[in-house]
């Protein structure tokens, strides 16, 4: 699986750090969209969303990428088969759409925190 990140979001890169300790078994690929080759992907769309692309080539974003990914850490497994359901993926994607609209002031405030030291 490949997960696409924004490598310049403080948010996201602690966030991929978390994925990268969970992640025992390498099944992983991580693609930092600010610096990495994305090849036909829409930059601009992956840097908008979370966006992971299965084994199967098929491309999920969202709350659905992060139950794809949940599934495949061992740790998380449970909780990604869970926010996979019919009940909870809406509902999981309508408080990431809500974090999307506060996460540039959430970025600011940790780029501000990381200036400071």
């Amino acid at each position: 699986m490949i997960v696409y990140y924004d490598g310049g979001c403080p948010l996201c890169s602690r966030e991929i750090r978390a994925m990268r300790r969970l992640d025992r078994r390498r099944r992983l690929s991580f693609l930092d969209v600010t610096t990495d080759d994305v090849g036909d992907m829409d930059r601009d769309a992956l840097l908008r969303r979370f966006h992971v692309q299965g084994a199967d080539g098929r491309t999920v974003s969202g709350a659905a990428a992060f139950a794809a990914v949940w599934r495949e850490l061992p740790a998380l497994k449970w909780l990604g088969r869970f926010a996979a359901t019919r009940p909870v993926l809406p509902l999981l994607e309508l408080a990431y759409t809500g974090f999307l609209r506060v996460r540039p002031g959430l970025q600011t405030i940790l780029r501000r925190r990381e200036r400071r030291g």
